[in-house]
């Protein structure tokens, strides 16, 4: 699309930036190509950005290009173990905006005490994959209009983004549900790690404002966790907001340990 860029620096490297599509760049140096840099918008409207580097000169360059082209506030995701890209995407301007814990669940009822946690009275825990798809949407429906009214679903793991018609569940078959007096009140997905079908990942535990506290949350966790211990999975992965302070305490309370994070950092 747009020609290329040569930008030599003080570091010796000279790279050619060139936009090859809507949301591609390329950077390239002594005719190969050294970085690719793609943005991508979800579907709450904001763009994320992402820079696959050889070296730092290209990475820099091509975040020159990308921010000159392109509209702000700007997103990306990166490992906070990843002290590079941290180094990098700062030097850009970026700056932290939310942290997201990984956790790693046990999933023994002997080693989280989660043996005992049944349903309040009145609640029964429908297993994943039996949800009903209306009552399941009806829910979801209610759900992101308290998150919208309360932190925004912009705080929502980046794994559970809404699609354009203002729902965020797809598939019943990664749900299991909390129903109560012929509605569901309360949800708990799971997905299938890509490449290693024994992982599973906890993506999401959301309860009706007016059903909480009172262990529906528990009781959900306690049934998914007990049901992959049952099938050999020792331990599940878990995303967690910094700031969701009950899911915290959810978790490490049922002895799930953190084992890595990410960080979503901001250009505005």
């Amino acid at each position: 699309m747009d020609s290329a860029r040569s930008t030599p620096g003080m570091d010796d490297h000279a790279v050619a930036i060139t936009r090859v599509a809507e949301t591609q760049w390329h950077a390239v140096e002594d005719d190969l190509t050294v970085g690719r840099g793609y943005t991508s918008r979800r579907p709450d409207g904001r763009m994320f950005l992402s820079i696959d580097a050889w070296h730092g000169a290209a990475f820099d360059r091509l975040a020159d290009a990308m921010l000159a082209d392109l509209p702000k506030p700007l997103y990306t995701v990166i490992d906070e173990a990843d002290l590079d890209s941290a180094v990098k995407w700062k030097r850009s301007g970026f700056t932290t905006r939310r942290r997201e814990w990984e956790y790693l669940v046990p999933t023994d009822p002997q080693i989280t005490g989660l043996g005992s946690a049944l349903p309040p009275a009145g609640v029964t825990i429908v297993a994943v994959g039996r949800a009903e798809k209306g009552p399941l949407l009806a829910l979801d429906r209610v759900i992101r209009d308290e998150v919208e009214a309360t932190v925004g679903w912009r705080e929502m793991p980046a794994e559970v983004p809404p699609h354009p018609d203002g729902v965020t569940t797809t598939d019943p078959s990664e749900y299991a549900v909390a129903a109560q007096a012929g509605e569901y009140v309360g949800l708990l997905r799971v997905t299938t790690v890509s490449r290693r079908p024994r992982c599973r990942r906890i993506r999401l535990i959301a309860i009706r404002s007016d059903r909480r506290r009172r262990g529906i949350a528990r009781a959900l966790l306690a049934h998914v966790l007990g049901s992959m211990h049952r099938c050999g999975i020792e331990t599940a992965w878990a995303d967690v907001n910094e700031s969701n302070e009950a899911a915290v305490a959810l978790f490490e309370g049922v002895g799930a340990r953190r084992a890595s994070s990410n960080l979503e950092l901001v250009l505005r």
